[in-house]
């Protein structure tokens, strides 16, 4: 099987066993109307019923005409902007970015509640980050907060009386939205990111819990309350070039992403 599920549903299922990636519900690209299609595009390949994001050596920067060095391999589960020259389009770069490139609508999947699961895999080194996180489409300004399911730096993983463990940032962060406030912390867990495990989201009316293999990490009493796109991606800092070995290439692999009905 491939995906199901529809954009508004909080039904969804990609396992990717697919021939390749869903085009219909995932964009290969990370923003591309802050930078392009070209810069923007990901490195990515689907097989063995897993998505794997990588960034190669040879990957150029991102948007190097308008943010600190940073190279990225992301899908995201929609896509839109204004015109070029605008302000209009999802998470900008700063304050007063303008699009680059027109990015047309396209919504894949986009629920508002519901259980988020993805069951990953990372390989970080201290110049790199992995995360999933769920963001307001922006259609409307204000509908822009989000919800991170994980974030996981490479510099943060470390061994705690000899077992692998894990700063896992969580939370929401409001940008923009006036309904939303700020409430987001990196939990220590003992965890090998290495290995497979299902992050997840309880996406209710006023309240997120964030789940790891469904053990309750984390509870916010708030929550945004409107249709929400997946990211997924795997980030490169360049100017942390010193600090990671000569040629590893981060990676972050993806067995399935699905949404369903809350737990009872």
């Amino acid at each position: 099987m491939g995906s199901t599920g529809v954009s508004g549903d909080a039904a969804f299922h990609d396992d990717f066993d697919g021939p390749g990636l869903d085009t219909a519900v995932w964009v290969p690209h990370y923003l591309p109307m802050w930078s392009s299609r070209a810069e923007s595009a990901a490195t990515y390949a689907v097989g063995d019923s897993e998505l794997r994001l990588s960034i190669p050596p040879e990957q150029g920067l991102w948007c190097p005409h308008d943010h600190d060095p940073l190279r990225v391999s992301g899908v995201q589960s929609g896509v839109f902007s204004g015109p070029v020259g605008t302000t209009i389009g999802q998470q900008p770069v700063r304050d007063g970015a303008v699009v680059r490139e027109f990015q047309p609508a396209m919504w894949g999947w986009t629920p508002t509640h519901g259980r988020l699961e993805i069951r990953a895999r990372l390989d970080l080194s201290p110049r790199s980050m992995a995360a999933v996180w769920m963001v307001g489409l922006e259609d409307e300004p204000e509908r822009c907060a989000e919800i991170c399911i994980f974030e996981v730096f490479g510099d943060a993983l470390r061994a705690d009386d000899g077992q692998p463990t894990a700063a896992v940032g969580m939370g929401v962060h409001p940008f923009r939205d006036p309904a939303v406030t700020e409430e987001w912390a990196a939990e220590r867990l003992p965890l090998d990111v290495t290995a497979f495990h299902v992050y997840g989201a309880d996406w209710r009316p006023g309240r997120v819990d964030f789940l790891v293999d469904d053990r309750a990490v984390k509870t916010v009493e708030q929550a945004p309350a409107y249709p929400m796109q997946m990211m997924v991606a795997v980030f490169d800092f360049p100017e942390k070039a010193a600090s990671a070995p000569d040629g590893h290439v981060p990676v972050l692999a993806v067995d399935f992403v699905r949404g369903g009905p809350l737990p009872a």
